[in-house]
């Protein structure tokens, strides 16, 4: 096969690119930089994903996607950079066509590795480029999302007759929507999931305490609710009672909201903790902790940088997370992994007033890095490296190479 037939466009990548925003760096100048060396062509291809990342981490969502949504309209192969100059390991994963909070971000998880990332973006109605470079192993990072069922079905369509494993399949991210994660987790014993409803517009409006059992069995007031498809607190609210439901949709414009009981996870402290954990090939790991004095709580608005004793709590809760958090809830962890069946996914959770797992979502896209300080967070870099190599060592043991390959 001839070069051309596989070429596969060179980028900085999202990890990369996203690190430099992370620590201050003024992306304005690589902005013109990569500019002045755009062109509408396949060699330029890198460029103008790089262009497109950029864009949406300087805030301007709109232009980068147009540019991302321009550069996949001539080429879809993209190679991230690789610490080996000779990979021990391909992988190939296959991405959907929106902005860069949606897909995988694996590059984070690949950091020093030996592994080469291939990523294909799959556009439905187009056909797949030919030959596909080569690859050890393939796993998909779309998302499951309102806007890439359609991308999802083309890739359910192709992973049929891959000639290699497929990790991640499609029909199990689809179990990720909130409302068919508790069909799929309500029964596990030690775990609590509120029941999720997904209601349109009208249907909220309307909602009261008289038609709340129409929706939720387990229902009601307060209510938690948030548009179909938001990650990272976007829409999401407490509604007290029906009448907050008005003043709630004149400010959010979406058709499509999920509803749930609230669950008051307050510590006996009064202070609420929310954990993330990372699941990779069957075994779950700390990836962080959250501390805050308020409900709607993720790590970026809980202040961790400013608290000490929070990030002493943190470090206590990775430290002891083998021999404590994971015994506690051993069995709801491992019968929600094996439901979910995903091979890399996270968990979003905290523990109830009465000791059981209390599960908020579950995410196959959620971003796992080491780009915070180690002055700060010392504790962290290890705790992450580890997740690094669960990941690497599942690559390879599904690509059925050996370990020693990894180091």
């Amino acid at each position: 096969m001839s070069a051309a037939e596989v070429f596969c466009a060179d980028r900085m990548g999202i990890a990369r690119l996203t690190k430099m925003a992370f620590d201050g760096v003024n992306l304005r100048p690589l902005w013109h930089e990569l500019m002045a060396k755009a062109s509408d062509d396949v060699r330029g291809a890198g460029v103008g994903m790089d262009l497109s990342v950029i864009a949406q981490l300087l805030g301007d969502q709109g232009t980068g996607l147009a540019i991302q949504k321009e550069v996949l309209g001539y080429h879809r192969l993209y190679r991230s950079p690789c610490a080996a100059q000779t990979p021990d390991l391909r992988i190939l994963a296959l991405a959907a066509e929106m902005d860069i909070g949606g897909n995988t971000p694996i590059e984070f998880l690949l950091e020093g590795s030996r592994v080469e990332l291939t990523t294909l973006y799959v556009v439905p109605g187009s056909p797949l480029p030919s030959p596909l470079p080569a690859h050890d192993v393939a796993i998909v990072v779309a998302p499951d999302d309102d806007k890439t069922q359609e991308t999802l079905d083309e890739i359910e369509r192709m992973v049929a007759k891959w000639p290699c494993k497929i990790l991640n399949p499609p029909m199990r991210i689809r179990s990720l929507d909130r409302d068919r994660l508790y069909r799929l987790l309500t029964s596990i014993p030690g775990l609590e999931i509120p029941m999720t409803a997904r209601l349109a517009r009208a249907d909220l409006a309307a909602l009261d305490e008289a038609s709340l059992s129409r929706w939720l069995d387990d229902g009601a007031f307060p209510l938690i609710v948030r548009p179909t498809g938001s990650h990272a607190g976007r829409g999401l609210a407490k509604l007290n009672t029906a009448s907050d439901i008005a003043e709630y949709l004149a400010e959010r414009p979406e058709a499509e909201f999920f509803v749930s009981r609230f669950v008051d996870y307050a510590s006996a402290d009064g202070l609420f903790r929310k954990y993330r954990l990372v699941c990779v090939d069957g075994v779950s790991y700390a990836c962080h902790m959250a501390v805050s004095d308020e409900w709607k709580i993720w790590y970026l608005n809980a202040d961790m940088m400013l608290s000490e004793a929070k990030r002493a709590e943190e470090a206590h809760f990775m430290a002891t997370f083998d021999g404590e958090f994971a015994v506690r809830h051993a069995r709801a962890l491992s019968e929600a992994i094996k439901r979910i069946g995903l091979d890399y996914f996270q968990i979003d959770c905290a523990e109830t007033k009465t000791g059981e797992l209390l599960v908020f979502e579950a995410d196959n896209t959620a971003i796992v890095h080491n780009m915070d300080s180690p002055a700060v967070f010392p504790y962290k870099a290890p705790q992450m490296h580890k997740v690094f190599d669960a990941f690497v060592a599942m690559l390879y043991d599904h690509a059925g190479k050996p370990q020693a390959c990894a180091a």
